[in-house]
């Protein structure tokens, strides 16, 4: 698809993605260069990550990977600190790293819920402390006019429930709260903008093939607002506008990228049974007497 940004809009800017080697982080990757971002992927898997920068680097995009767990101080560190060896600055840090399998709550070990949240909550701000003087405004390789972005990847499993995730449901929530609160206290201290992505279920993701292989595309798409799932590059979209100045105004917020899904329920009537059930209802309503219930007569 044709992106509505213009190709320069990210030019000279760098950007770090953890999990970007793969999924919606390497469509984020591919998208950031395109729009003119040089751009450094960290992942754990080295097959993967040299890959994705082999890929993105034969689409003329400047590209470098380092492999690093997010859940390691000491991998957060050193990936940062080569960034800026490379590039000599740093202006966007995506964290998309995630991990994710469908367990119950009862069959779910602390060490397999402590995991997730390890790499998504504690990963995530992991990634942002060891980041935070060079992205900070006046950093070593920035000047004083405005500090740089920061992006986390989120999900909406947990603005109400979800089945079998319970523990993606809270690391998110802890990431949502990470972004809120990073937003207050590091855009009034180093005019650093913090924001958030929450994606629906988007197709040919990982993600997608774990969690809803099928059940996603018969059943639930009858029911989302929109009909049908959403594509990693709408992902890497709402990135760009978060990341440029498009959204420069924009901080400490989580945006929702899934067509409406996270408002919606299965319908228990058709539309057409709605309609005849509203009218019977209207047409005891204009019969009844004045100040007499329906439910009376």
């Amino acid at each position: 698809m044709e992106s509505p940004f213009k190709a320069d809009i990210l030019s000279g800017k760098v950007a770090l993605l953890t999990g970007g080697g793969s999924g919606i982080g390497f469509e984020m990757s591919t998208q950031f260069g395109k729009h003119g971002a040089s751009v450094a992927i960290m992942g754990r898997r080295k097959q993967i990550i040299d890959s994705a920068v082999s890929t993105l680097q034969s689409l003329g995009i400047s590209a470098v990977g380092f492999e690093g767990d997010v859940r390691k101080q000491e991998d957060a560190k050193r990936v940062v600190e080569s960034t800026i060896k490379h590039f000599g600055r740093l202006d966007i840090l995506v964290n998309a790293a995630a991990g994710n399998f469908l367990v119950s709550a009862e069959d779910l070990s602390p060490n397999g819920f402590r995991t997730v949240m390890d790499i998504d909550s504690v990963g995530t701000f992991t990634m942002c402390h060891e980041a935070l003087k060079y992205l900070k405004k006046g950093g070593p390789g920035r000047d004083s006019s405005s500090g740089g972005t920061i992006l986390n990847i989120s999900a909406t499993l947990h603005y109400t429930a979800s089945w079998y995730q319970i523990h993606v449901s809270a690391a998110k929530a802890a990431v949502d709260s990470i972004t809120r609160n990073l937003a207050l206290e590091w855009g009034t201290d180093y005019d650093i903008r913090v924001n958030g992505i929450a994606p629906g279920p988007i197709s040919d993701t990982t993600g997608m093939s774990k969690l809803a292989p099928d059940e996603i595309n018969s059943k639930a798409k009858d029911y989302m607002p929109l009909y049908k799932l959403g594509e990693k590059w709408d992902i890497a979209m709402a990135g760009l506008y978060l990341a440029s100045d498009a959204g420069k105004y924009i901080n400490g917020t989580t945006l929702v990228v899934d067509g409406g899904l996270w408002l919606s329920r299965p319908r228990h009537l058709p539309k057409d049974a709605v309609k005849q059930l509203s009218r019977a209802v209207e047409r005891r309503s204009r019969d009844s007497p004045v100040g007499v219930p329906t439910s009376k007569l």
